[in-house]
């Protein structure tokens, strides 16, 4: 499985964002999809993750109400939608996938990984 994230780039505080996430190679229908971002000089963290049925979703406490993950399983596309952003938010963000979620916050758990998108977000 290949992961292409995309989406990133320069956006003011307080605008939206959308991010995506496609896979190749192989179906990610029953994987588990997840979110995390590396702030420059910070360990890389979970963002959101969704289930491969869609019914489950969990968000970091920083981006929930803000941020929103979904799927088109039909696409083998992930998507995260982030609204009213902060300076904060700025990071490289990976999409990875796993068939095991769970423990869906923990990088090790994860079988496949995207290569990242940069989101600056400016003051």
């Amino acid at each position: 499985v290949q992961l292409q994230a995309s989406g990133g780039g320069l956006v003011q505080a307080g605008a939206s964002r959308r991010l995506s996430c496609a896979a190749s190679g192989r179906t990610v229908s029953n994987y588990g999809i997840s979110w995390f971002r590396q702030a420059p000089g910070k360990e890389r963290d979970f963002v959101a993750f969704i289930s491969w049925s869609r019914s489950y979703t969990s968000y970091a406490d920083s981006v929930k109400g803000r941020f929103t993950i979904s799927r088109d399983n039909a696409k083998n596309t992930v998507y995260l939608q982030m609204d009213s952003l902060k300076p904060e938010d700025t990071a490289v963000y990976y999409c990875a996938a796993t068939v095991n979620p769970t423990y869906y916050s923990r990088e090790r758990d994860y079988d496949y990984w995207g290569q990242g998108t940069l989101v600056t977000v400016s003051s």
